[in-house]
């Protein structure tokens, strides 16, 4: 059957396999997330920046929340390369050869930069956030009692979206090989760049102006970074869009020669 020949029906049926294939993962995920939340948790807890807090269960379930909720985390990065490998399924159809092949060739670097990302918060950003924080309250004289429950929440508040921030190359990279945008675009429109930044800073960051500016300035940084790299991208865009070109101006003479 030819994809792109698909009724609106067809293409729901499409959706709906490539969702239950999701699924079917999600599924084997949650249960190796079964044995591994554990050693990620007593890891997390018992690091040396972790230590250095007294971190205390406020109810009886809390424990098995931060349980569950690590279970989830670690299923869906396991997932995570079928999410995006069913996503490329769905709308390579609509993709020239070409760019069907660049686009799959973004699977392991978006997995790679969504890990980095995480990393980058926990390692980074997050220590230095609770530092900062306690250090104040000390100053204020405010003695600070922490729910490991809230300890957690915070901790997935910051790092996961970040993993997703750190999507902001390829992103840009992907719209530059398909000639959507080019970096004399990005380039012009930075300061509206930086304001829309600066919008899904407040919307994905807790709700305080340090934490505001913590998300917005790596956010910045990559936006100059993927300014770089989508001049990689236009570059082949270019010469693709050249040899196309050369190729469809070939089979015309040769038509030409023909009749």
């Amino acid at each position: 059957m030819n994809k792109d020949n698909l009724t609106f029906v067809e293409h729901l049926e499409e959706l709906r396999k490539r969702i239950m294939v999701v699924a079917y993962f999600l599924i084997g995920g949650l249960v190796i997330g079964f044995f591994f939340a554990k050693p990620v948790i007593h890891y997390i807890t018992n690091d040396d920046f972790t230590q250095s807090l007294e971190l205390n269960a406020f109810r009886i379930t809390d424990p098995l929340t931060i349980y569950i909720a690590m279970i989830v985390v670690i299923a869906f990065i396991i997932v995570s390369p079928v999410i995006l490998y069913q996503l490329w399924a769905f709308i390579s159809p609509g993709l020239h050869p070409k760019e069907q092949k660049v686009t799959l060739s973004y699977i392991p670097f978006s997995l790679g930069l969504f890990i980095i990302g995480l990393l980058f918060s926990y390692f980074v950003i997050f220590p230095y956030l609770i530092s900062f924080t306690m250090g104040l309250a000390d100053d204020m004289g405010i003695k600070q009692t922490i729910g490991i429950k809230e300890y957690f929440s915070e901790l997935f508040k910051f790092t996961i979206p970040f993993g997703f921030v750190f999507q902001l190359p390829i992103l840009l990279l992907f719209l530059t090989r398909l000639g959507i945008v080019t970096p004399m675009f990005l380039k012009k429109n930075r300061k509206y760049a930086y304001f829309i930044l600066l919008v899904l800073a407040a919307l994905i960051a807790p709700p305080d102006f340090m934490t505001h500016i913590l998300f917005t300035l790596p956010m910045i940084v990559l936006y100059e970074i993927s300014i770089l790299i989508s001049k990689v991208g236009y570059k082949k865009y270019l010469k693709a869009e050249q040899k196309l070109m050369e190729e469809e101006l070939g089979m015309d003479e040769d038509e030409t020669e023909k009749s």
